[in-house]
């Protein structure tokens, strides 16, 4: 498996850089973060339309509020946990019940990929917190090549969205020829026996399941849910309508997560044998990705097994 040679956050401000050069609209907002989110580029190339906050995620997001109100395409960055547990009141207030609706709201660092940052920085809750909001869109990509496609489709979009930003090295998924429609989900392998429903980086252990699934003639369909908000839940019918087994896989809590949006999809509209691979209600620790990957069980073991726990309780 390839990943990408340049880190998604250098892929988002190159992204910011080229749309900036051409929409005297576009802000960049930051809390005294653009090292760690990777705009340092944007604010020497646009420092008139750069602005570091400072540590006060509530004015990012009311002053950034007021910029989208005049008119300006705002995209306010930080750690996911800052920009959704302290913003949250002035997410759901200023931006959203205000209709101030160009904020692009962008989280780094969610779920696991904190890191060594540990748990106080290790947003699990940020995908529930953002689902409650009316009007907001979560958009969470798994790769360089869907952050691409999706930009201008977020440039254009007339409501809040808050995108799941993983800065670090991403495996590579697709290719210039990929097809992007924010809302629609993504069909990475069609198969029969049951259906794998994955996000961001849990992408990559959905790809590698069903690779060990097939060795044992398990033909597992792979779908990736990059619009967790509006969830396409059409598309989570049809595919388990032919399985009658679905496991989710996402790098957040299930509760109010991936998981329990494809739950309530599946509860209303199609019955279905499911289990769910994410964090199980705890909190974040201090480690690297690969043994947070096995300490919170999100590996491809793991949705190995709830496949096949799955299949077996149809």
């Amino acid at each position: 498996m390839k990943y990408e040679e340049k880190m998604m956050r250098a892929v988002y401000t190159d992204l910011l850089i080229e749309a900036a050069n051409h929409d005297d609209r576009i802000v960049v907002l930051e809390a005294d973060l653009k090292g760690a989110s990777g705009t340092q580029p944007f604010f020497e190339a646009h420092p008139d339309k750069a602005y570091n906050i400072g540590i006060s995620e509530g004015a990012l997001i009311a002053g950034g509020a007021g910029m989208a109100a005049m008119g300006k395409v705002v995209f306010a960055d930080t750690f996911a946990a800052f920009i959704t547990r302290r913003a949250h009141d002035h997410i759901m207030l200023s931006v959203a019940y205000a209709q101030n609706k160009n904020m692009k709201i962008v989280g780094t660092d969610p779920g696991i990929t904190a890191e060594l940052n540990g748990g106080t920085h290790m947003p699990f809750e940020d995908v529930a917190i953002m689902r409650v909001i009316p009007t907001m869109t979560i958009f969470e990509p798994c790769d360089a090549w869907e952050l691409k496609k999706a930009f201008p489709q977020i440039l254009a979009h007339e409501d809040p969205i808050y995108i799941r930003l993983n800065r670090r090295n991403p495996l590579i998924v697709h290719d210039e020829n990929y097809e992007f429609e924010l809302g629609k989900a993504d069909l990475i392998k069609e198969g029969k026996d049951v259906t794998l429903i994955a996000s961001g980086i849990l992408v990559e252990q959905a790809i590698l399941a069903a690779e060990e699934l097939a060795k044992e003639g398990i033909d597992a369909e792979v779908i990736n849910i990059h619009t967790i908000k509006p969830l396409d839940c059409e598309a989570v019918v049809a595919s388990a309508a032919k399985t009658r087994a679905v496991v989710t896989a996402e790098n957040a809590n299930v509760i109010g997560g991936l998981g329990g949006a494809v739950a309530e999809c599946l509860a209303e509209k199609c019955p279905t044998v499911m289990r769910r691979i994410g964090a199980q209600d705890r909190f974040g620790q201090v480690g690297h990705q690969d043994f947070l990957l096995e300490e919170y069980n999100m590996t491809a073991a793991d949705i190995v097994k709830a496949a096949k726990e799955a299949i077996a309780a149809k």
